[in-house]
């Protein structure tokens, strides 16, 4: 096979296998609705949790045969417990929930990443064994839009920085995102999406996961084509 032919290969394509796509994200939407009931009944804080970026748009793409990761908000609404307000707290408890009911599901703990909590990867084992995992993020909302729980790890537990980040030009996602739909300019979302996708893969750019290159599509969009025809 020819250089052209590899590289090809390993760049990001949508998946087109519609059936496992349903069938991935309804049982992973399974999971994180269990995790919210099991917190939402706890009496500590009242959370909701939404699908985000690719996975909720359709534009879940692949790199080559790699793993799918699908991403999930969990929205942190209320807290009725004072010292549940600390970030470090905030991020243990859900933590320790979600353990629960990924154990209680056949999946083994989940890992504390910078920016989420992340799952093993698994596979169905009839039909598509494409590989997948769950990666769950903590968000809360703010006046001027949104920020996500940070665990800044230094190796050395007692030095580590728990706190809350704005998420970068993500107010008014939704809105410009469906004035976009309406606008029946969704195809130029899905190119341009891909395109950067495949951009931060040949830089070997590992701080634009799929949601912030959503967030970054969407605002680049809007303000090239709706921006000033409003």
């Amino acid at each position: 096979m020819d250089g052209m032919g590899e590289k090809k290969n390993f760049m990001y394509h949508y998946i087109e296998d519609k059936e496992f796509l349903k069938r991935m994200k309804s049982f992973c939407s399974g999971i994180i609705n269990q995790l919210v009931q099991r917190i939402n009944n706890d009496s500590i804080m009242t959370v909701e949790a939404y699908l985000v970026g690719s996975g909720a748009k359709n534009l879940i793409t692949q790199n080559a045969n790699e793993p799918i990761e699908l991403d999930y908000n969990l929205c942190v609404n209320k807290i009725y417990v004072f010292r549940f307000n600390n970030p470090m707290e905030i991020k243990e408890y859900i933590k320790k929930h979600f353990n629960v009911v990924l154990k209680n599901n056949g999946w083994s703990d989940c890992q504390d990443s910078t920016s989420a909590l992340s799952t093993n990867k698994i596979y169905f084992t009839k039909g598509n064994k494409t590989k997948f995992d769950i990666d769950l993020a903590i968000v809360r909302e703010n006046n001027r839009g949104w920020e996500r729980l940070i665990h800044n790890k230094t190796g050395i537990v007692v030095l580590d920085q728990w706190y809350w980040n704005e998420t970068p030009n993500a107010r008014d996602l939704v809105n410009k995102a469906c004035d976009i739909k309406d606008s029946n300019l969704w195809k130029k979302v899905r190119e341009f999406y891909l395109d950067k996708k495949n951009m931060y893969l040949r830089r070997g750019d590992r701080d634009h996961p799929s949601f912030i290159v959503y967030i970054e599509t969407i605002n680049e969009i809007y303000s090239k084509h709706l921006l000033y025809k409003r």
